[in-house]
């Protein structure tokens, strides 16, 4: 979503809730929106929230709420593809199976995918529509259904790996974690397409921390576990676990 839209929207949906004290709803945003917004509406005096159907979802929605409003109810339902464990669907089947239905990617949470299995949160409005629109995704055969049963397919799995850099600098450290040139590394940076927990970051000096979560796009989520000392080289020692 464009920046100069997305503060329209967020600011639109604080003021509906003000004028009309009933909550107000925007979403799925992504993690990086989401933060985002929390920076907008925190210079506002008014309450919000962000939920995804789920603890530790990556897209939520933006509740806004007036002070009456003591639960915080969002407008999110899920549903479940199943079939058969040997055909195999991924994340870009799921979600583009549904832009191909006219849907919007807004109305779109997370999907959560293992064998045999998808759990997708969507906007509530749309579930009946999914339900009855669904019989193939691609040529794969499916079966959906509303809700899901405990527990949810894992997001992804986290592998420990350690690399050597030559200093805590972002581009260094990209460069290193995504396996590719300073110089690409630098260029991936200054065009926002790097991201340090959920805030894109622009800066190639930009220091790290241990507990960092990096996001480089098209390549993949790290989390910097620790500076592990340095070498006989004085390369700096980075242990850091990746999404795969």
């Amino acid at each position: 979503m464009e920046t100069e839209l997305l503060i329209a929207r967020i600011n639109d949906t604080a003021d509906l809730c003000e004028r009309t004290s009933v909550p107000k709803f925007l979403g799925f945003l992504s993690r990086e929106e989401s933060v985002f917004a929390e920076k907008i509406l925190n210079r506002r005096n008014v309450k919000f929230d962000f939920y995804g159907g789920y603890d530790e979802a990556d897209r939520l929605v933006l509740g806004c709420f007036p002070d009456w409003c003591e639960e915080e109810f969002y407008p999110i339902s899920s549903v479940t593809f199943s079939y058969r464990k040997e055909d195999s669907l991924a994340h870009r089947d799921i979600l583009g199976f549904l832009m191909s239905l006219g849907i919007k990617r807004e109305t779109v949470g997370d999907i959560l995918i293992e064998e045999g299995r998808a759990v997708v949160f969507l906007n509530e409005d749309i579930v009946s529509y999914v339900l009855t629109q669904t019989e193939k995704v691609g040529r794969t055969g499916v079966t959906v259904s509303e809700g899901f049963t405990e527990p949810l397919p894992l997001k992804s799995e986290l592998a420990e790996f350690s690399v050597t850099v030559a200093s805590e600098r972002l581009d260094c450290i990209v460069s290193a974690l995504a396996g590719i040139s300073r110089k690409t590394a630098s260029e991936k940076i200054i065009s926002g397409e790097v991201s340090i927990n959920s805030v894109v970051c622009e800066k190639t000096t930009a220091g790290v921390s241990e507990g960092d979560i990096l996001t480089v796009k098209k390549k993949g989520k790290f989390i910097i576990d620790s500076f592990g000392g340095k070498t006989r080289k004085d390369r700096l020692i980075i242990n850091y676990k990746k999404y795969i």
